[in-house]
């Protein structure tokens, strides 16, 4: 039964590579998928040395339904904004393919005016995301548990959201 785990003394884990920054670590990445205010939908942890481009289709396909309005819940975005790193003529067509319209820089060519600020919520994600010292340096080495302790923290950041907006709707009484 002890060959099932990794023993003490073993490094790294499933999901890890070599890191593209330092090379003689191995380590792993977090793809995040969020809507325009920043909620965490679906998030992937990869190895380090994965392209981001890759992801992107399993990032759109884990996005659950969202409620809200009365009707069907809403399974995918009208536009999805992505960064060079998600350029990819098959899955811009495969993005169109399923009637989303997908604003990506190209490579080689300057960045899309004002994409900055769009991605700047991802990046603040991102922050949140990382504000968990667990999951800013994976300590796991089973990919398990450390996708665990990422869906706990999306539930907090969704739960201090919720808090949030709650606390902003109630009116203080006058007296």
């Amino acid at each position: 039964m002890r060959g099932w785990f990794p023993h003490p003394r073993e490094k790294g884990g499933a999901d890890t590579g070599p890191s593209p920054v330092d090379r003689r670590k191995t380590g792993s990445k977090h793809h995040l998928i969020c809507d325009g205010r920043g909620t965490p939908l679906k998030v992937i942890t990869t190895a380090a040395n994965v392209n981001d481009v890759t992801q992107t289709l399993a990032l759109v396909d884990g996005i659950p339904p969202v409620a809200g309005r009365p009707g069907w819940p809403c399974r995918r975005p009208d536009a999805l904004l992505g960064d060079k790193g998600y350029d990819s003529n098959p899955n811009r067509d495969e993005l169109r393919h399923r009637r989303i319209l997908p604003v990506i820089s190209r490579k080689g060519s300057p960045n899309i005016k004002g994409l900055g600020k769009l991605r700047y919520v991802v990046e603040q994600t991102f922050a949140l995301l990382h504000h968990f010292k667990r999951l800013a340096v994976r300590w796991e080495r089973r990919t398990e548990l450390h996708d665990a302790f990422v869906s706990l923290a999306c539930g907090l950041i969704c739960w201090r959201r919720l808090k949030k907006a709650g606390s902003d709707r109630v009116t203080k009484s006058p007296g």
